[in-house]
């Protein structure tokens, strides 16, 4: 049996186009291995096929555009506070945050209490200095007191500080780089935090529920801690007043005793949250003519003032307005300040009452700070506010019996 159109042997071993065809025997063609070459041939292309198509496969998923990392606005808050906004929680909640890059966090000040949100550079030498807050002419200079636009981006390189916020403002900072950044509150010493920066490759160790939780179990445990202390301080002047009372050997004369607020800071793994009592205790309080009235702070950060009548202008920190001057107030032998109020409207003012800074190594001791201030009544008393916290109601009244 004859097979016609068929290329030549030869012609298909050069692989040249067919220019003949010439009729071939079968037995031809298995003599010349022909249809070994066919079989071949298509298991070579099945072969090549299955390469390109693996080839095809992988370029596909290369150059197939890849999922976009979406940026996540985190939120967190600055500072808490009582239904009386007696307790203020100074801390930021939560006060320590994971993040990837190009996130951003939003801040709510959600308290009439001022704070900021604050990132000084970071990882310098000699670290930046704290400034100021920008009330008091310090925030991010230059210019003196500026502050930086909202939704600003930080990476560490520069200061970059919110402006003095309240009563549910908001700030949000972006983060475009990786990095482990300390945060600050620059009205408030001890009220500090961290924001860790991740790569997007990284996983979080927490969602944003998490945070939600665990700000609000914070706040909670603020709020009750400063509930305790204020009941402690009440029962620390009634025990020294009943001590008078009774003549025992503590007694310093005829005094009363109250407390110009008391705190106390708390420390956790990304800074530190303070818990101020923003009241006199005991608010109202009943003296004689000729007695001497005692205020201490027993707050270890947060200054006050007893100011009776004409408050002082711009008491701010850190340069705090100074006590009435001499001979209106004086100093006693034990550092207590010391003024006499003969009228229901006269004025006198405390100055800044606070307790010293912490001394840290490498730095000049810090001198002992103010923290008493005595007032002995001549004549008809009156009300008296802190100058610095009398929006938050903390105001006293002193009684002078006859």
């Amino acid at each position: 049996m004859k097979f016609a159109a068929s290329c030549s042997i030869h012609q298909d071993k050069r692989m040249q186009p067919c220019t003949e065809w010439a009729p071939i025997s079968l037995q031809e063609r298995t003599n010349a291995g022909y249809g070994v070459k066919i079989i071949a041939f298509w298991g070579n292309l099945a072969a090549r096929a299955g390469i390109i198509i693996f080839w095809i496969f992988a370029l596909s998923i290369l150059i197939a555009p890849r999922a976009v990392y979406a940026a996540k606005i985190w939120q967190a808050a600055a500072g808490a506070q009582s239904s009386d906004e007696g307790i203020q929680a100074l801390a930021f909640l939560p006060n320590e945050l994971w993040i990837h890059t190009g996130d951003s966090i939003t801040w709510t000040f959600p308290t009439p209490e001022i704070h900021t949100v604050t990132f000084l550079r970071q990882d310098t030498t000699p670290e930046q200095l704290r400034p100021p807050r920008p009330g008091a002419g310090g925030g991010c200079s230059p210019p003196p007191g500026g502050t930086t636009p909202d939704k600003s981006s930080f990476d560490g390189s520069t200061c970059l500080t919110s402006p003095e916020l309240i009563d549910a403002q908001t700030y949000t900072v972006k983060f475009p780089t990786p990095g482990n950044f300390k945060l600050v509150c620059l009205v408030h010493n001890n009220m500090t935090g961290a924001v860790h920066v991740l790569d997007t490759s990284k996983s979080l160790p927490h969602n944003q529920a998490f945070y939600d939780k665990q700000a609000r179990k914070r706040q909670a445990e603020l709020l009750s801690a400063g509930a305790d202390l204020e009941d402690q301080a009440m029962a620390t002047e009634q025990n020294d007043q009943g001590e008078d009372q009774q003549g025992s050997e503590m007694k310093q004369g005829p005094k009363d005793a109250v407390t110009v607020g008391i705190g106390e800071i708390v420390a956790t793994g990304g800074g530190s949250d303070t818990v101020s009592v923003m009241r006199f205790l005991q608010g109202s309080i009943h003296v004689r003519v000729g007695d001497t009235v005692e205020w201490t702070n027993l707050d270890p950060v947060t200054p006050h003032t007893v100011t009776f009548g004409t408050e002082p202008a711009n008491p701010v920190p850190p340069s705090p307005v100074p006590p009435s001057p001499p001979p209106v107030v004086t100093v006693d032998s034990d550092g207590a300040l010391h003024a006499t109020l003969a009228s229901s409207s006269g004025s006198v003012h405390s100055g800044f009452l606070q307790a010293a800074f912490q001394d840290q190594t490498g730095l000049a001791q810090t001198p002992l700070g103010v923290t008493r201030f005595r007032v002995t009544f001549t004549g008809p008393g009156t009300d008296y506010i802190c100058a610095l916290h009398d929006d938050l109601g903390m105001r006293g009244r002193v009684i002078v019996h006859r």
